[in-house]
């Protein structure tokens, strides 16, 4: 079976190579902000899009198995994506400093006209941060690409008190549990 991954995401590329499985990328024809924009709970926000990903590519790629993941920030109900700018990457740190939040991660596994669906739910507890110190952050880590903000997998782990995850590669973008029970669902050998 061929395996694509419905993302251009350099982290969710480097996450699946961990699991030293043969696969390709392609960048799903998906606009993600009427969905971002659509009131509907975070949660369902991830879903919808990791869902609305892995399915956009059935058509061009329809033996294959196809990945598609979407994560955001729950705040206070409110959807949290990517900044793209160092000031709205300092705006969401501000926001977030000394404060609980989830990060919600989401992977739609399609296959032969069906598709499955996990989502993942992380709590993270930032610390207190003065201006300076999400300054500097931003300069550093330069995370205008990751939802909330922060590169966990980088300097960002010093911005945290505390986290409760059930999977740490969820919070990095791909929940590779997830990904690997659905896989091994269609009888992909997997160690």
């Amino acid at each position: 079976m061929q395996l694509v991954l419905g993302s251009t995401s350099r982290y969710r590329r480097d996450l699946l190579s961990r699991l030293r499985l043969p696969f390709e990328c392609l960048a799903p024809p998906v606009d993600e902000e009427p969905y971002k924009n659509s009131g509907a709970s975070p949660s369902s926000i991830a879903a919808v899009l990791a869902v609305a990903k892995a399915e956009s590519l059935s058509g061009i790629r329809p033996e294959a198995v196809i990945i598609g993941s979407d994560q955001v920030i729950d705040c206070d109900g409110e959807v949290l994506g990517k900044p793209g700018t160092p000031e709205a990457a300092i705006e969401q740190l501000e926001r977030l400093s000394g404060r609980e939040h989830r990060l919600i991660t989401a992977v739609a596994v399609w296959h032969r006209y069906h598709t499955q669906l996990a989502v993942d739910s992380t709590l993270l507890v930032m610390r207190d941060l003065s201006r300076s110190e999400i300054e500097r952050y931003v300069a550093h880590d330069q995370p205008l690409d990751c939802a909330g903000s922060y590169k966990i997998e980088s300097l960002g782990i010093t911005l945290f008190d505390a986290i409760e995850s059930s999977d740490q590669t969820a919070i990095v973008g791909l929940p590779l549990i997830a990904t690997t029970r659905m896989l091994r669902q269609i009888s992909w050998d997997l160690p």
